[in-house]
């Protein structure tokens, strides 16, 4: 390295976001290799303030990247920014900026880089040669969004059912929530005599792959997971078999129009077995959602949004919460950042380095594209 490169790790400003982009041992890794890293201090941010500064780091005050951050400096974060500012964006910045899919404000948020003469490279477009990404929450936000569906159900089969279900809460650790839930199900199970019957919808991937590691490790047998991925769904919804299970978690990437997995009808229909859907893609604002009968998230405070469905049918409740790996925020960010860690090596020569180059391209065409609205 000629010169240094300086990551600026902003804190999450997302009401109960518990990661961080960056955990302290990739930064001391980063360090080791030239890099500067300033982190700012954060009380919701799992990692204590005093990790980043013992790994190497400057820690400063949060929210000072807007005014304290050089120009040339990388402020790298997890969550989008708040949506009630506007200032122009001049740095380059590394998140998720939820935009690149033509999601709700998506133009507000392309404008703001656009007045700023900055640029964005978002962290759900960075790829490898095989179009795969090169970090990813899939795996413990298919974990964590399957323990709370699994929870609920649990809620809905117990004595306090007519209550509403409770804010969920991050764990400190995966045995934790494990066995926690463990004794919920096995104690459901007990008083209906079965267990739940769970549907999966992009089994394959990272996300369906931590949904049903959870689901075997809290207790659900092998033979009431229905495991469905590209194959399974290449007919086109709608299916029987979502509305015939207990829990239906919704694992796709969607980048292309699909049919709907399950229509308001279904719902309908007082046979229904169906009542808990946990949507972990949380394609809400997307005008393609295989869901279509909601279009706004659910939070941790309050996880679940009910569906109206036709009188005497199951009552049926949707947990929409578009950060789940905060649940398990120590273990996910570490995960996400070690997994991030070769590409971030590659931006002192990123004009060279293709997985930045290409995320690049990317953010001028959708830019191109707001443009041309």
């Amino acid at each position: 390295m000629t010169t240094t490169t300086h990551l600026w790790l902003r804190e999450e400003t997302k009401p109960f976001e518990h990661r961080a982009a960056l955990s302290p041992e990739v930064c001391r890794q980063l360090i080791a290799q030239g890099f500067q890293i300033t982190a700012e201090r954060s009380e919701q941010r799992i990692f204590d303030d005093q990790e980043y500064a013992d790994a190497g780091c400057t820690v400063v005050a949060g929210g000072t990247w807007k005014t304290e951050a050089p120009r040339d400096a990388y402020v790298i974060g997890l969550k989008e920014l708040p949506e009630n500012d506007e200032s122009p964006l001049p740095h380059t910045h590394i998140m998720f900026a939820h935009c690149f899919k033509n999601q709700g404000g998506w133009k507000d948020v392309l404008a703001r880089f656009d007045r700023g003469q900055g640029t964005l490279l978002d962290l759900e477009f960075l790829n490898d040669p095989n179009g795969r990404r090169v970090a990813a929450f899939g795996f413990h936000a298919g974990f964590a969004g399957a323990a709370v569906g699994i929870d609920l159900w649990c809620h809905q089969h117990s004595d306090d059912a007519k209550a509403p279900f409770p804010a969920v809460h991050p764990y400190p650790n995966e045995d934790a929530l494990v066995t926690e839930l463990r004794a919920k199900v096995a104690q459901a199970a007990e008083r209906l005599g079965r267990y739940p019957r769970l549907i999966v919808i992009g089994a394959l991937g990272r996300c369906g792959r931590g949904a049903l590691d959870l689901a075997r490790k809290v207790g659900i047998p092998e033979d009431h997971l229905l495991k469905w991925d590209m194959a399974e769904t290449a007919k086109g919804g709608p299916f029987q078999e979502i509305a015939d299970s207990d829990i239906f978690i919704n694992c796709i990437y969607l980048s292309t129009p699909i049919p709907p997995f399950i229509t308001q009808a279904q719902l309908d229909r007082p046979e229904r077995r169906l009542s808990v859907i946990v949507d972990v893609s949380c394609d809400t604002t997307n005008p393609h959602n295989p869901i279509p009968f909601y279009n706004v998230n659910t939070t941790f405070d309050h996880p679940t949004l009910t569906v109206p469905t036709a009188v005497g049918t199951p009552k049926l409740e949707i947990v929409a919460i578009d950060h789940l790996p905060t649940m398990l925020p120590r273990e996910s960010s570490h995960a996400f950042s070690s997994d991030l860690l070769p590409s971030l090596l590659e931006l002192p020569s990123r004009s060279n380095a293709r997985v930045w180059t290409d995320a690049e391209a990317l953010f001028h065409r959708k830019v191109a594209d707001m443009k041309a609205e």
